[in-house]
């Protein structure tokens, strides 16, 4: 199973899904908001100059994504820090 980097926010409950190298950084070309109607939330995916998935924003989080996954993640608010 390969390592997935997810960050989280509690302040803002948003948290993001990195598919790209732990150590690369890459600047995001585009990005597709889901509709937030269909997935009663906001998830944005973001893509690369080439068409990659580079990750996923999920705001909403802790109503969207498992509780172990939010408690494992790298924490970017003060809580967290």
């Amino acid at each position: 199973m390969a390592d997935v980097r997810v960050t989280y926010d509690k302040t803002v409950d948003a948290a993001y899904v990195y598919f790209t190298e732990p150590q690369v950084r890459v600047n995001s070309a585009y990005m597709y908001p889901c509709d937030p109607v269909d997935v009663d939330g906001m998830i944005n995916l973001d893509f690369d100059e080439q068409g990659r998935l580079l990750g996923i924003e999920v705001l909403a989080a802790s109503s969207k994504l498992p509780t172990y996954l939010l408690q494992s993640a790298e924490r970017l608010d003060a809580e967290g820090a």
